[in-house]
C-alpha cells in the first residue's frame, strides 16, 4: 500500500510539475531573447544624439567606441552620403544589387551607398559609384539591401546573420538623410541564463516530487500501521489469544483512516462476542458433565456391592476412572482460556499404550478376542499430554470392540521414527466402507451409543502435533487399520532407536 501511494504521488506531482515548469521554462527562454534585443536597442539608441548633431566620421568613431557594443566590435554605423551628394540626386532613386536607392516620401532621393566588404572592421568609404555613396564605421554583418530597406522604411528590424542576429536602427540626420546603426546580437546572448534557469526549475521539480513522496510515505505508513495492527490482532485471536484488542483511541489510532477505524471497532466487537460465546459454551459443557454425576454415583454404589473378584475390581476401576474423567471435563470447561497451560507436557507413548491395552485386554479375554502388542518395549516420548493420548488410544480400541464381532482379533503396533511416532491399530473385521466419511466429525454410523466423535478427537490430537490420522485396510489381519502419526518436537525430543515395522506372527490369546 505504501508503494502504491508513493507511485501515485510521484505520478501526480510529476504531471503537475511538468504542466507548470515547461511553460515557465519556455517563458524564461523568450524573456532572455527579448532582453538581448532590448539591450541592443538601447545600445543603438545611445548613438541617436550623436548622429543628430554631426555625421563627422571621427566624432562617430569616438561615439561608437564609448558604447559597450562598440567596444566589443558588435556595432556598425552606416552614414548617409555627404549633403552635397545628396542634394544632386534625383527625386526618384534606383536601388541596385550592391546598394539601394529609396525614394523618400518628400520626393528627395536618399541613397544608401555601397558598403565596405562584410566582415572588414574599421572605417571604409563607399565603393558604389556616384556621389550617393556613404561611409560605414565598424564591423558590418548585415547585407546592404537590408540596410537600405531599414533606411528607406524608417523603422528598425532584425535580420539573421552568421553567428546571431543584426538589429538595424535608422536615425534621421536631417530631413533628407538617414543613418542606420547596426548592432550585432550573438546567439549566446539569446540563451544567456536559460540553461541555469532550466537547472533551477528541474531542481524545483525534483524537490516537489521528493516532498510528495515523503508526505505519501508518511501517510501510507500510518495506514499500513493501522492495517498491520488489525491483521496482527486477527492472527492473535486465531491463535487463541482472546484478550487481544485493536486500539481505537489514543496515539496509535490517531491518523488511521475512518474505514480502518470502523474495522477496528467491528473486530473488537467480534472478539468480545467470541469471548462471550466461549464462556457460554464452557458453562454448558460443565453443566452437561455435572449431570453425569448422579448416574455415576448410582453406578459406583452398584459396583461396590459386586463383592470380590476380577470382574468386580475391573468394574470399580472403570467407574473410578469415569468419575475422574468427568471431574477433569468440568474443571477444564470452567477454566478460562488464559489460565490454560501454555506448554504442552510430553509423555511416554509406549507406557501409555501398554497401560491402555492392558485395560482392554480383560474385556478381550471375556469376548475371546486374540490380540497382540508390539513395539512398546522401550521408552517412546511424544509431545502430548498423557491423558489426551490415553483418551485417543481408548477411542481407537473402543471402535474395535464396538464395530467388530465378538472373537475378532486386533493388534496394536508402535513404530518410532526420527521425526514421528506411528501407532497402528488393526483388526480382522469387515473394514471401512467409506474411510472419508468415517473421519468427518459427527458423521460416523456406529450404531447405538456411537456419536461419531471418536476418530475426530484422535485426528485433532494428531494434527495438534503436526501429524495426521489415516484409515485403510490391514495387510496382515485383512480388516480395518487406523494409523495415528504424532510428530516430535523440534527441541530434540525423539526416540532413541529407529527401525522398520516388525512383521506380526500368528495371534494367540493372552
Amino acid at each position: 500500500m505504501r508503494w502504491a501511494l508513493i507511485k501515485a504521488a510521484v505520478a501526480g506531482t510529476t504531471m503537475v510539475a511538468l504542466a507548470f515548469l515547461i511553460p515557465l521554462g519556455l517563458m524564461v527562454q523568450q524573456t532572455a531573447r527579448d532582453r538581448a534585443f532590448t539591450a541592443a536597442e538601447r545600445q543603438a539608441a545611445a548613438l541617436g544624439p550623436a548622429l543628430a548633431i554631426t555625421t563627422d566620421e571621427d566624432a562617430i568613431v569616438r561615439a561608437v567606441a564609448s558604447t559597450d557594443a562598440g567596444g566589443q566590435g558588435r556595432m556598425a554605423v552606416h552614414l548617409p552620403p555627404p549633403e552635397s551628394a545628396a542634394g544632386s540626386g534625383t527625386a526618384a532613386g534606383t536601388a541596385g544589387a550592391a546598394g539601394g536607392v529609396a525614394a523618400a516620401p518628400g520626393g528627395t532621393g536618399t541613397t544608401v551607398g555601397a558598403q565596405a566588404p562584410r566582415g572588414v572592421p574599421g572605417t571604409a568609404a563607399a565603393a558604389a559609384s556616384g556621389p550617393a555613396a556613404g561611409a560605414t564605421i565598424g564591423e558590418v554583418r548585415a547585407l546592404d539591401a537590408d540596410v537600405a530597406t531599414a533606411g528607406f522604411q524608417g523603422r528598425s528590424f532584425t535580420v539573421q546573420v552568421p553567428g546571431g542576429f543584426a538589429l538595424l536602427q535608422p536615425f534621421a540626420v536631417d530631413t533628407a538623410r538617414t543613418a542606420v546603426v547596426e548592432v550585432f546580437v550573438a546567439d549566446d546572448d539569446l540563451t544567456r541564463g536559460v540553461a541555469t534557469a532550466w537547472q533551477v526549475l528541474s531542481g524545483v521539480a525534483l524537490g516537489l516530487v521528493a516532498i510528495s513522496v515523503l508526505v505519501a510515505d508518511r501517510m501510507g505508513a500510518r495506514i499500513v500501521a493501522s492495517a498491520r495492527r488489525l491483521a496482527a490482532a486477527a492472527r492473535a485471536l486465531g491463535a487463541g489469544d482472546l484478550a487481544v484488542r485493536v486500539p481505537v483511541e489514543g496515539k496509535q489510532a490517531a491518523g488511521s483512516p475512518a474505514e480502518l477505524h470502523e474495522a477496528a471497532h467491528a473486530f473488537n466487537t467480534m472478539a468480545d462476542r467470541v469471548v462471550q460465546l466461549l464462556a457460554a459454551e464452557r458453562e454448558l459443557a460443565a453443566d452437561l458433565s455435572h449431570r453425569l454425576r448422579t448416574p455415576l454415583t448410582v453406578l459406583r454404589l452398584n459396583a461396590a456391592s459386586l463383592g470380590e473378584g476380577d470382574a468386580a475390581d475391573a468394574t470399580r476401576h472403570a467407574v473410578s476412572q469415569l468419575e475422574r474423567e468427568v471431574d477433569q471435563i468440568i474443571r477444564s470447561a470452567r477454566r478460562a482460556p488464559e489460565d490454560a497451560p501454555a506448554v504442552t507436557v510430553g509423555c511416554d507413548a509406549a507406557e501409555v499404550i501398554r497401560e491402555r491395552v492392558g485395560f482392554w485386554s480383560a474385556l478381550a479375554e471375556d469376548e475371546g478376542r486374540p490380540w497382540q502388542l508390539t513395539g512398546a518395549e522401550q521408552e517412546t516420548p511424544v509431545p502430548v499430554q498423557r491423558g489426551d493420548l490415553a483418551a485417543a488410544v481408548d477411542a481407537l480400541l473402543g471402535n474395535v470392540f464396538r464395530h467388530t464381532a465378538v472373537g475378532t482379533a486386533f493388534s496394536v503396533d508402535v513404530l518410532p521414527t526420527e521425526s514421528s511416532v506411528i501407532v497402528l491399530v488393526g483388526d480382522a473385521g469387515p473394514g471401512f466402507t467409506d474411510p472419508q466419511a468415517a473421519l468427518k466429525r459427527g458423521e460416523g454410523h456406529g450404531g447405538e451409543g456411537s456419536t461419531g466423535l471418536g476418530l475426530d478427537i484422535v485426528r485433532k490430537l494428531a494434527e495438534a502435533t503436526g501429524g495426521d490420522l489415516a484409515l485403510g485396510a490391514s495387510a496382515v489381519l485383512g480388516g480395518a487399520e487406523i494409523r495415528l502419526r504424532l510428530r516430535l518436537r523440534q527441541d530434540g525430543t525423539a526416540p532413541v532407536r529407529t527401525g522398520r515395522r516388525r512383521g506380526r506372527g500368528p495371534l494367540f490369546p493372552r
